[in-house]
């Protein structure tokens, strides 16, 4: 094949090919601003709602995994998950509470991981609120009321807000006008602006407009408000068209009316609740908030609010009670003279009844006998607390206790509106009536579970009435199942589903004085013991090995209950290997392959087993070879044959060569990238000897289409068979140096020229040496963009060069006689020559093998201003050249030349620039 190549000389030895990471951020989107700190800290101003665009460039090799996060340990904010670990940071419709530092994080296991911090500024400006305040003072000895009005502006914004008054159309300003004084005040930091109107004039009544402007920074326009004063603007004042409290039953539709009796403008009203949120179902329609079919959770303060920004706002509030009776409870107090847990005839017993009433004062008891209404008495004596003090309590006395007094006794609560169900408790008093008594049923304590099951703790619990028992952790301090810190169970059981080895310890039961005895309370322990199978490491672990060498796997207990494990299980495929009891001094059980052979590979499983069940290490034992790493960081270079036809020199390492069997040749797959339906073009390349890490390996891929790009796939291949495969994207570009990059595509300074050209950004640049010279951005405009420039100052003097050279560009001939028609290409390049000092830009071609002086291209002198201009030249070269970028220092320092996004292109340069 008779080959043009168009690619770079790349001579590197291979140990260079191995290099930790670098990283860089720059910014693509919608950037106002970016400015360098100290400390290397960039900040990077966005306006609020436009998209944020961070682009993380690295080097290294093998390629750096990637991390965005926004503190330096962690993801604070929730990013989109694509993008936390995608070389750009994309986050749309950016808002204020996204701001801060973000940082990059590189790491490819060779040194520590490279870090990048950018601070992203969010600028903003909302629109600005007026509120008017007015003082009225009296001066007692004269006859007359000074009125006194401030207006006061408030934005939010950022960077800080500044603010302009008028007047109609008259511009206010301080010392225009007797009677208006403006001013900062001191504790607002000047974020607030105040119009201050002295003993009000006819001419004060007016249309007043504040103008909020951040001065068009990041192109946020202007924002006003205007305000109209008159003789009748006035604060609000409201009236309420509802009783407070407003009592309810559940179920009821509510309607809260709020009217405005003053104040103009005319305020607008809102409701608000104590519960920080009004009800989901609740309906507002101007100042009526409609509460249908409402529930005990809605009752609470409901409160009126209006505002018209004219004085305070106005507040109105009641609070909306809704009727109901809950938790009715009993306890028998025996004789509490004889310090006895016994009922005895002729001795005093107390019947208490408690229940939680709303509103309180509303309830209201009475009692029965066996049905029968009960009317207090000298030796039936009902009492009742205050509801205000506790919640509502009665009791019933009976002195003196008779055979004649046994019999069935209720409580009936009651609350006085009606329309709540009445709540009525029964109490029991007979000779059989007794106190509690607590045991632990045999065989109950200690209970033996296993995580996972349902578990069901038992206290038995005898005498008439059953008290409600009480559960809760004896040993520590913890919660229980539920959370709460104690659980009530009225069958004496504590049922816990999914028992979880956490719950392991000691549980008290204990009775309560509710619907029992008033008594000192009976208590008793029972104790759980969660089972778990062993918690073992690894859970899974590739292991690569070629063949005949050593295999030891490795499986580690890392907690287990009961800690005494019975024994340990290695199997191949189901296939036991080796069993045996687990020795109790150490934590771990080996399993060790000698000479590992093709019957080795697959997957080794070591169970280790407890009565609770088993801990499983699952290790696949291989010999694939790892997949090879594609060589990013040198400049793409291409193959160009014939005019529609490209190729591609294809680069990479490969990760742990030495890991498995020696490699023997790679599977190369390929195919066009938007016709993934077709299938891979395969070839293999073989491979000889053996491969050494970080050795980088060449393949020449031809015929490809232009300017169709490709998927490869490359496959490494050892006795086992395919390793894992490895996929990049070939895309046909043409040269273009930027200088984004450190390494600067190759180009190197010539060690024989008087000074070198500098790589720089107008971030970072300094230029207070030399101003009115030197390009503001590079060619895009960014100042974050970096571009070559010659610095003119000393000790640089007139007639000094410095002198760029590019790598090599190889032209291959089509016949082995040389060239007799030669291809043409088209050099390209973007430069700034603005100051009065300017000297001369020249480009040469230098070709391989002719020992003649180099060849004058293009050449340009004198000031060109203040902008980028593109040059493009057409060359001819015969053999493989270079070219030679050359920047002669001018008269004096005002003479920086500037160079940025070079190209070379096959065929002659279209439309080229005139030189001027």
């Amino acid at each position: 094949i008779k080959v043009v190549s168009l690619l770079f000389a790349i001579l590197l030895p291979a140990s260079s090919y191995l290099s930790p990471p670098t990283v860089r951020i720059i910014h693509s989107g919608h950037a106002c601003n970016v400015e360098e700190e100290r400390h290397t800290e960039r900040v990077y101003t966005i306006r609020e709602g436009e998209t944020l665009e961070l682009t993380c460039l690295v080097t290294g090799h093998p390629r750096p995994q990637i991390r965005w996060t926004k503190t330096a340990g962690s993801v604070s904010d929730r990013f989109q998950d694509s993008s936390v670990f995608n070389e750009t940071l994309h986050i749309a419709k950016i808002q204020r509470t996204q701001g801060g530092r973000y940082y990059c994080k590189a790491e490819n296991g060779l040194g520590s991981p490279a870090i990048k911090s950018i601070r992203v500024d969010v600028y903003y400006l909302d629109d600005p609120v007026v509120t008017v305040h007015q003082s009225i003072g009296e001066a007692k000895e004269q006859f007359y009321y000074e009125r006194t009005v401030f207006l006061r502006c408030v934005a939010n914004s950022n960077p800080p807000v500044r603010y302009s008054w008028h007047r109609g159309r008259e511009v206010l300003t301080q010392g225009s006008d007797k009677g208006v004084e403006i001013y900062e005040p001191f504790f607002t930091q000047g974020e607030t602006k105040i119009l201050k109107l002295k003993n009000l004039r006819p001419q004060d009544y007016a249309n007043y407009s504040c103008i909020a402007s951040v001065r068009n920074v990041c192109g946020i326009p202007d924002r006003s408000v205007i305000f109209r004063l008159t003789n009748k603007t006035a604060s609000p004042s409201i009236k309420l068209l509802v009783e407070d409290p407003i009592v309810v039953n559940p179920g009821q539709t509510v309607s809260l009316v709020c009217i405005t009796t003053g104040g103009e403008p005319p305020p607008m009203l809102t409701w608000v609740s104590s519960n920080d949120s009004l009800p989901q179902r609740s309906v507002m329609k101007g100042g009526t908030l409609t509460l249908p079919a409402i529930t005990s959770d809605e009752a609470g303060v409901y409160s009126c609010v209006a505002s018209n920004n004219v004085g305070n706002p106005a507040k109105k509030s009641t609070t909306i009670v809704v009727r109901a009776l809950k938790k009715g409870r009993f306890w028998i107090t025996p004789d509490p003279y004889h310090n006895d847990d016994h009922i005895q005839i002729g001795r005093e017993v107390k019947i208490s009844c408690q229940v939680e009433a709303t509103p309180p004062e509303e309830l209201t008891f009475s009692w029965l006998k066996n049905g029968r209404a009960l009317r207090s008495s000298e030796r039936m004596v009902i009492t009742q607390t205050d509801p205000d003090i506790s919640p509502g309590t009665t009791n019933l006395d009976i002195i003196d206790l008779k055979f004649t007094d046994f019999g069935t006794y209720t409580c009936v609560a009651a609350l006085k509106g009606g329309g709540i169900p009445e709540i009525s408790i029964d109490v029991n008093i007979s000779s059989t009536t007794v106190p509690p008594n607590l045991t632990v049923p045999r065989g109950k304590s200690p209970l033996v579970a296993r995580e996972g099951d349902t578990v069901e703790l038992e206290c038995l619990v005898s005498g008439k009435p059953k008290p409600i028992i009480l559960w809760s952790r004896a040993d520590k301090e913890a919660p229980m199942p539920d959370g709460s810190m104690q659980m009530e169970s009225y069958d004496g059981v504590l049922r816990i589903v999914n028992v979880s080895r956490e719950m392991t310890g000691s549980y008290r039961c204990q009775t309560s004085q509710y619907n029992g005895f008033n008594v000192k309370p009976r208590e008793a322990i029972v104790e759980l013991i969660v089972q778990y199978p062993p918690t073992v490491e690894p859970v899974f672990m590739e292991m690569r090995q070629g063949l005949g060498r050593p295999v030891v796997m490795t499986c580690r207990v890392l907690r287990a209950h009961p800690s005494r494990v019975l024994r340990f299980e290695w199997l191949l495929s189901n296939r036991l290997l080796h069993a045996g009891a687990f020795d109790a001094q150490r934590d771990e059980t080996e399993y060790t392959i000698r000479s590992l052979n093709r019957d080795g590979w697959g997957e080794y499983t070591c169970n280790v087993i407890n009565e609770a069940g088993a801990g499983k290490c699952t290790f696949q034992v291989t010999g694939k070879a790892y997949p090879p790493e594609f060589y990013y960081d040198t400049y793409n270079p291409l193959w160009q044959n014939r005019p529609r036809v490209y190729g591609f020199k294809l680069q990479w390492t490969q990760m742990n060569p030495n890991a498995v069997d020696r490699i023997v040749a790679y599977r190369l797959g390929i195919r066009q990238e938007l016709t993934l339906e077709n299938t891979f073009q395969t070839r293999y390349i073989p491979v000889d000897g053996t491969i050494n890490k970080g050795e980088l390996m060449t393949h020449n891929l031809t015929e490809l289409i232009k300017p169709e790009s490709y998927e490869v796939r490359l496959t490494p291949i050892t006795r086992f068979g395919e390793g894992d495969s490895a996929i990049r994207i070939v895309t046909y570009r043409e040269f273009h140096c930027s200088f984004e990059e450190e390494p600067i595509c190759m180009f190197t300074q010539d060690k024989n020229d008087d000074f070198d050209w500098t790589r720089h950004s107008a971030a970072t640049r300094d230029t207070k040496y030399t101003p009115n010279t030197g390009p503001s951005g590079d060619r895009s405009g960014s100042r974050q963009g970096f571009y070559m420039y010659i610095e003119t100052s000393r000790p640089r003097k007139e007639g000094d060069q410095a002198r760029l050279i590019s790598p090599f560009f190889n032209v291959a001939p089509k016949n082995p006689y040389g060239i007799t028609n030669p291809p043409a290409y088209c050099f390209g390049f973007f430069y700034h020559m603005y100051g009065k000092h300017i000297g001369t830009l020249n480009a040469f071609l230098k070709q391989k093998g002719q020992t003649a002086s180099e060849g004058l291209v293009w050449s340009l002198s004198g000031n060109q201003g203040d902008r980028w201009k593109q040059a493009k030249v057409s060359i001819h070269p015969t053999s493989s050249f270079q070219v030679v970028l050359q920047g002669i220092r001018g008269p004096g320092i005002e003479g920086d030349i500037a160079i940025d996004d070079i190209t070379l292109e096959e065929g002659e340069c279209r439309d080229p620039p005139p030189s001027e």
